[in-house]
């Protein structure tokens, strides 16, 4: 009988996740795949906050608008690829990753760019969510 639910891979011989994600995650067969585009921090109306987190959750919010879109919520994110102009805005960029994230937890890569389209941006955030049929 083939798995119902995402099945979760963090082996003992892997260093634990740093944070709120997992190593691996395994989705059945037959779930529908969702992947976005890279999100930027720019509301509807074109304003940009000045700091990452403020962004980050103008990113987080525009993808849920296209899981919901597409008949699926942050519980079906299976990965997760951030991006930060600098060093120092992990720890801020991961508070609100962390919010918007639901177990299991997806698997998760952040990575520090030299930029983006406009110097204004300082975020970036893609997914690829999976549902399971009910």
């Amino acid at each position: 009988m083939a798995p119902t639910a995402k099945q979760v891979f963090n082996p003992p011989s892997v260093r634990k996740p740093f944070g709120g994600y997992n190593h691996g995650l395994l989705v059945p067969p037959g779930a529908s795949l969702l992947v976005t585009s890279g999100q930027l921090g720019i509301a509807p109306d074109e304003m940009i906050p000045d700091d990452v987190t403020g962004q980050a959750q103008l990113c987080f919010e525009a993808i849920g608008a296209i899981l919901r879109e597409a008949g699926m919520s942050f519980a079906d994110v299976i990965r997760i690829s951030g991006f930060v102009t600098r060093r120092e805005d992990f720890g801020p960029y991961m508070a609100v990753r962390d919010r918007y994230t639901l177990d299991p937890k997806p698997v998760s890569t952040l990575l520090i760019v030299s930029g983006f389209t406009r110097p204004e941006f300082l975020v970036e955030v893609e997914v690829t969510a999976a549902k399971l049929s009910d």
